[in-house]
């Protein structure tokens, strides 16, 4: 199965969850990512039962503060 993750093609053998996406090392600070599929945030209490499909576009966004 072919998705986008962070704008880099790539090929995963199985159906995963975000939370399997996460736990394969995808991100660093996994507690401070945000999980946008497909211009949609998803909750991370959805993480679990989110599946990834074939062609979806993943993207783990960090925020970050600071700045005057």
């Amino acid at each position: 199965m072919r998705i986008t993750v962070n704008g880099k093609e790539t090929e995963l053998e199985r159906e995963v969850n975000i939370a399997g996406l996460l736990e394969q090392g995808y991100v660093e600070m996994q507690e401070y990512v945000t999980v946008q599929v497909n211009d949609i945030i998803v909750q991370k209490n959805e993480y679990d039962g989110f599946i990834i499909k074939e062609g979806d576009i993943i993207e783990f966004l960090y925020y970050m503060g600071g700045g005057n």
